[in-house]
């Protein structure tokens, strides 16, 4: 007879949509953390964690203004509202990302200088926290998917054999989940220290 997945269990289909659902999203929030990560390259994704004081509101700067980065070494940023330039030059310069912006009244440029060895190893050190930030909640979605599937088993949703296969199966997506993240992270690491 066929293992039964724990997609195919009735008393296990939701609990496992939940999961699955619940550890990509915290991957895609991980993937965004890496793209907004500066690296020695200019990106338009570096101002992504960037809000600017609109109006008496905080808004996310690329939702008042186009981002690009035209150039390795430069980043352009071109307010909607031309009014605004000044809101979003001050808003840059304190995210604390090391940059300095400059305007000319319609569009601000925002070069990137090249990082340092101890700014590389400093960069490094923060993807390894946020990676291992991600790591902790892919295994809190774990152990909340455990504690469903044995409340399933002890209300007699589940049959003991579909409990000791669901559990596999929950710890095969962790480890998918997180070997995902290492693998980007990885990446990521390589691209900060390469000169």
């Amino acid at each position: 007879m066929a293992q039964a997945s724990m997609a195919t269990i009735p008393g296990l289909k939701e609990t496992y949509v939940q999961l699955k659902t619940r550890m990509e999203k915290a991957v895609e929030d991980f993937r965004k953390a890496m793209a907004a990560t500066r690296t020695g390259r200019a990106s338009a994704h570096m101002l992504d964690s960037v809000s600017v004081d609109y109006y008496g509101s905080q808004m996310p700067l690329n939702q008042i203004a186009q981002v690009h980065a035209p150039e390795p070494q430069m980043i352009t940023v071109q307010p909607f509202d031309a009014s605004q330039v000044g809101a979003i030059e001050k808003a840059i310069r304190t995210a604390e990302l090391g940059l300095n912006p400059m305007n000319d009244g319609k569009l601000i440029r925002v070069p990137v200088p090249a990082l340092t060895q101890e700014r590389r190893q400093d960069m490094v050190k923060h993807l390894h926290k946020v990676l291992e930030e991600h790591r902790t909640a892919i295994r809190n979605i774990r152990r909340d998917g455990n504690d469903a599937i044995k409340k399933a088993m002890k209300d007699k949703k589940i049959a003991e054999d579909d409990e000791k296969r669901a559990l596999e199966e929950i710890q095969k997506l962790t480890d998918d989940e997180i070997k995902k993240m290492e693998e980007m992270n990885k990446a990521k690491e390589k691209e900060v220290l390469s000169l």
